[in-house]
């Protein structure tokens, strides 16, 4: 049966109308994350189960920096989605963070809600800043737990994050809490390779990394325990510009991000990071292996 040339035309144009407005449409998203390769890799598998869905991506801002440099970002636009560990980042927006993933969650929602910003639904994968010596170290000081550093913390070199300074959960936790205030400190990115291999190496004694980075395990390294517990459930989520929502087919959108979120547990988070920052792999091939293994992506 031929169809009239006008009717055959406008079929022509609903189909053309129904691909425009699958998933993104003509809108690219913006995506960005922490500079660390936790972080980075975490904001990959977003970026690509999001093309896999259909929308256009622009990963311009993975890696962009510290957690300072990415909040302006998103409040700029420049970004409109990143990973965000929740108990850090609720503390970092001025709340108060507790050990319980959903009290963080809605509290940072509570945070966000009047800058335009959306907290998707969080990963069971927790991560948290973790103060860690080599076993060494802590025999020959008697170290199990933060609270046994400060009689010995000026005999200790340090490592620490870049923006331990100004995050309440770093600098001012050590302070309050523990009372410590270390002299010998070198700052350097949080969670990265040059964090490991400075302690690896005893260019320095103490080290902040992830509690998920893998050299703890592979160097049988002590991490110290937070026994005034001065560190949050840091499960991470998605946070993402409203406005972006209000422009693309939220319900698909959220729902393959609330999807993708929900797979990652703190083993394979874990195990992600791992392949990225001991085995070296491509950050892209990790997150498409990780992603086709779950069934997503082609």
């Amino acid at each position: 049966m031929r169809f009239p040339r006008r009717l055959a035309l406008g079929a022509s144009l609903l189909v053309l109308l129904s691909a425009c407005t699958t998933g993104g449409g003509s809108t690219t998203i913006k995506i960005g994350s922490d500079g660390f390769d936790e972080a980075r890799v975490v904001a990959e598998v977003y970026a690509q189960a999001l093309e896999a869905n259909g929308f256009t991506v622009d990963r311009a801002g993975i890696g962009l920096g510290t957690r300072q440099v990415t909040a302006a970002a998103l409040d700029s636009g420049d970004i409109q989605l990143k990973p965000e560990y929740i108990g850090s980042g609720l503390k970092y927006y001025g709340g108060t963070s507790t050990r319980s993933t959903e009290e963080n969650r809605n509290a940072l929602q509570q945070a966000l809600e009047p800058k335009g910003i959306t907290v998707l639904n969080p990963s069971p994968a927790q991560d948290t800043n973790a103060f860690v010596v080599r076993r060494e170290t802590a025999e020959q000081y008697d170290l199990a737990k933060m609270s046994d550093v400060a009689p010995v913390q000026d005999e200790l070199k340090w490592a620490l994050a870049t923006d331990c300074p100004t995050n309440p959960l770093c600098a001012q936790a050590l302070k309050d809490e523990y009372g410590l205030e270390p002299a010998d400190v070198t700052l350097l990115d949080a969670c990265s390779g040059p964090m490991a291999e400075a302690l690896k190496n005893e260019t320095v004694d103490v080290a902040e990394l992830c509690s998920t980075s893998p050299e703890i395990k592979i160097y049988d390294w002590v991490v110290l325990d937070d026994d005034r517990q001065t560190q949050p459930a840091d499960n991470i989520a998605p946070i993402v510009r409203t406005d972006l929502l209000d422009k693309i087919d939220r319900s698909k959108f959220e729902g393959v991000l609330n999807d993708v979120s929900a797979r990652i547990d703190t083993a394979t988070l874990a195990q992600l990071y791992y392949d990225v920052a001991i085995e070296h792999k491509d950050i892209a091939d990790v997150a498409r292996d990780w992603l086709r293994s779950e069934g997503i992506g082609g």
